[in-house]
């Protein structure tokens, strides 16, 4: 087996769950403008390693829980997905519909960006421009609003062209609230939002330095920040991330492997393991033989070892799956869909069957940043079964650009969190014209038009089910596991509590109260 270095892990799109038709949402009443600022007890500083670089700090093109670490703290949407996964009002005090086609919200008073300029209605429409006009993968997601009218100074109703259920949390994630004449050279290199930090200063590749916002007023929702100021620091070697947390030079680490779980722990540092509504898969390119043929696509599911990879590599909640569904928390699980199982011996004969000559060479393409053993021991199980495996480690723009390119492997390492809505990631990387995909399926085409647009949940469920069990037959991936990601923190970290998307915004846990 051949490996080649050179890191990202994935694209990571789309959270929370389009839970609201016909309700509406309100938020806490008791918000106040000086709620950050009367905090007591404040740590000065607080040093966050992070496991790779960041991709971008612009709010539109920002694509992994690295980027939304910063973003998230930095700017702030009209809604936001809590930990339960449903959306809920951040800026707006309210937001509701009827038919999933008009969307009203009502903003709080009296918020203002970092800059001190106001939000307004208007500012909801400017930012949606602002998304709309720059190159973001996701413009295509927002093309269904048709419009947004400002009904009031603080009120708009945010109009589509078909029922869109899977709207807010898209919402959610990628529609910030930025100042009116906004820039892209200012999103890139000074952002202005309306979070719960400011930019102070970035070293490309090396660190990021945020200070606090004292006039934040949405802490009960979003959280108080934790410290004056906060660095987070590019650390791509897990053994230097341990060493910095138990040293006291980082109070928080990501991405805490398995073997060094007992070293973080005798040095009285903590590790905190997150189950998120997640998963990590390989996805296989149907657009070039023999991988069109399901037969090829079920061998591998049946060489891979996902249970032994998974206990020996990964966190003690780490469970194999059967489709990219992580759980009932995802609409789309199914839980009467039996696990592939390991079975090289089935596999060896689908490969024969299928007509796939030993030492067939195949490459799975990786990130350098991401576990390297897993992905070896991906590419041993499938020697085993005879194919010549080479391990490609890509840079991080080389892997996003690929998503789509014929060119790049069949094989591709991948993790998608969080799934509370999964719209995203089915239209963009299992649609046969998604922007990311390389898979057709007339049947998976087919349900999932009827459920981008079914705004009954129950019956948009059983949809997604639908589409599960079509994928479970004709496999677009290797199923492998849920995601659960692990961070150590030290004394001075322990008030950060994760929020099961992989993100780390330095806030508290806000306690959200109508």
């Amino acid at each position: 087996m051949k490996t080649h270095r050179s890191g990202m892990d994935r694209r990571a799109f789309g959270r929370g769950l389009g839970a609201v038709v016909g309700a509406s949402l309100a938020g806490p009443f008791w918000l106040s403008a000086t709620s950050a600022a009367g905090q007591s007890d404040l740590a000065e500083q607080l040093v966050i390693d992070l496991d790779g670089e960041l991709e971008s700090i612009h709010p539109s093109l920002a694509y992994s829980a690295r980027d939304w670490s910063i973003v998230n703290s930095v700017y702030d949407s009209i809604v936001m997905v809590g930990d339960d996964g449903q959306v809920v009002p951040l800026v707006s005090e309210s937001f509701s519909t009827e038919d999933a086609i008009t969307f009203n919200t009502v903003l709080r008073s009296g918020i203002t960006f970092h800059d001190g300029s106001p939000v307004t209605a208007e500012t909801l429409r400017d930012s949606w421009t602002f998304l709309m006009e720059s190159d973001s993968s996701v413009i295509d997601l927002f093309q269904v609003i048709d419009d947004i009218e400002v009904v009031g100074d603080l009120e708009a109703n945010i109009v589509c062209s078909a029922p869109s259920p899977w709207l807010p949390a898209q919402i959610a994630t990628w529609l910030m609230l930025v100042p009116f004449g906004y820039t892209e050279e200012m999103a890139l290199n000074n952002p202005i939002g309306t979070g719960p930090f400011m930019l102070d200063t970035y070293s490309v590749g090396e660190e990021l330095t945020l200070q606090r916002n004292q006039e934040y007023a949405l802490g009960a929702v979003k959280g108080e920040a934790l410290a004056e100021e906060v660095t987070f620091r590019i650390v791509p070697e897990a053994s230097t991330r341990v060493a910095d947390v138990v040293t006291g030079t980082a109070n928080i680490a990501v991405s805490i492997p398995q073997d060094f779980r007992a070293e973080v722990e005798s040095q009285g540092a903590t590790v905190l393991d997150d189950p998120i509504v997640g998963s990590q898969w390989v996805r296989i390119a149907t657009d070039v033989a023999p991988f069109d043929d399901a037969r090829v696509r079920r061998a591998l599911n049946l060489a891979v070892d996902v249970e032994t990879i998974a206990t020996a590599l990964l966190a003690p909640e780490t469970r194999p799956l059967a489709t990219i569904f992580p759980d009932d928390r995802s609409p789309g699980f199914k839980a009467e869909l039996e696990l592939y199982g390991f079975d090289p011996d089935a596999a060896r004969r689908l490969l024969e069957e299928a007509g796939v000559a030993e030492g067939k060479e195949l490459v799975l393409e990786t990130s350098a940043a991401a576990r390297q053993d897993v992905a070896e021991a991906i590419a041993a199980n499938l020697e085993d079964v005879g194919f010549a495996m080479t391990i490609e480690a890509t840079d991080i723009a080389t892997f996003n650009a690929g998503w789509s390119d014929p060119e790049r492997p069949v094989l591709r390492l991948a993790t998608w969190s969080p799934l509370h809505e999964p719209h995203t990631l089915l239209g963009l990387v299992f649609k046969s014209d998604g922007f990311l995909s390389r898979y057709s399926s007339e049947e998976v085409d087919a349900l999932l038009a009827e459920a981008a647009v079914e705004a009954d949940p129950d019956v948009r469920r059983a949809v997604l089910e639908q589409v599960a069990a079509a994928m479970y037959d004709d496999p677009p991936v290797i199923a492998l596991w849920n995601l659960t990601a692990t961070y150590a923190v030290d004394d001075a970290g322990s008030e950060w509590m994760p929020s099961g998307d992989e993100q780390v915004v330095p806030t508290t846990t806000a306690a959200v109260a109508n």
